[in-house]
């Protein structure tokens, strides 16, 4: 029988804690994302209550970043209160090696064991929803360098002069095309917005700025696209790859509008990439 492991998912707006044997969920759990003291013991107590199915053998933990990996730590995130939150030593005193990364590096090493990346040399899952981010997995391991990919804060020329919302940046991706940025551009919560609204071509315009410098510097073979907003507004993927086709101009050759279909598609997992993700970061293959 598989090990069993433990998996959390740190959102902006909710987190979710489980446990698996081997991509099979046990048990789920979606809490708030309220302070880092509440919802870190919230996590500590479902597994408490959890241990009726037997110890742990390892835990992954997938969060918003930025993060410093090694120290296990988040940094300077744009969410109030959690900046400089120890996350990995909440969980110490449980005995098990801890597997720490970014919830989208995460979400995109499911994708690419058990979702629509599979059998993929480079992938890439993108999440726009609370905030916008993406991993990469190269060769089956995801991509750290100096820190980790912060695609969600590249600079992004805006489509209707909006000035963003990113604290740090303003207009970049995230400051633009998030969910809250949807909502301060239209005074409407995103979930709400018709999908004939005039604000979605402008926002797909800005998505398929960044994904056409992804495909043109890390190449990759899928870009999957998740989050409250990417995911939960099907009108978007097709006006995205409508642009990524329009500003490649035929240059790479394999990227066409039919083979955009499928290199920019949605989650093979739906909404389950990124707490599979947390399980996938304990159970490396």
């Amino acid at each position: 029988m598989d090990r069993l492991t433990g998996g959390i998912e740190i959102g902006g707006t909710k987190t979710v804690v489980l446990i698996a044997r081997g991509r099979t969920i046990v048990e789920l759990r979606r809490i708030a994302t309220t302070t880092p003291a509440a919802t870190l013991a919230a996590c500590r107590a479902a597994f408490a209550e959890w241990a009726r199915h037997g110890p742990l053998a390892a835990l992954g933990i997938g969060s918003f970043g930025p993060l410093d990996i090694a120290g296990g730590r988040i940094t300077n995130t744009p969410k109030p209160g959690w900046a400089g939150t120890e996350v990995v030593a909440a969980f110490a005193d449980l005995g098990v090696p801890v597997a720490f990364d970014t919830d989208v590096n995460a979400a995109a090493l499911a994708e690419h064991r058990w979702g629509a990346s599979k059998g993929t040399a480079v992938s890439v899952y993108l999440t726009i929803g609370t905030g916008i981010g993406a991993g990469i997995v190269v060769g089956g391991r995801p991509l750290h360098g100096l820190v980790h990919p912060e695609v969600g804060h590249i600079g992004v020329a805006s489509g209707d002069g909006f000035a963003g919302i990113c604290p740090f940046h303003g207009d970049c991706l995230e400051g633009l095309a998030s969910g809250p940025a949807i909502a301060a551009r239209t005074g409407q919560d995103a979930a709400s917005l018709d999908a004939n609204h005039p604000v979605w071509p402008v926002v797909a315009g800005e998505i398929a700025a960044v994904l056409t410098m992804l495909l043109l510097t890390v190449s990759p073979e899928r870009i999957i696209i998740g989050g409250g907003v990417g995911h939960g507004q099907p009108q978007l993927l097709p006006l995205i790859r409508a642009d990524v086709a329009r500003r490649l101009n035929a240059y790479v050759a394999p990227v066409t509008p039919d083979t955009l279909r499928t290199i920019l598609c949605a989650p093979g997992l739906g909404d389950l990439s990124g707490p599979l993700g947390a399980i996938a970061l304990a159970a490396p293959e």
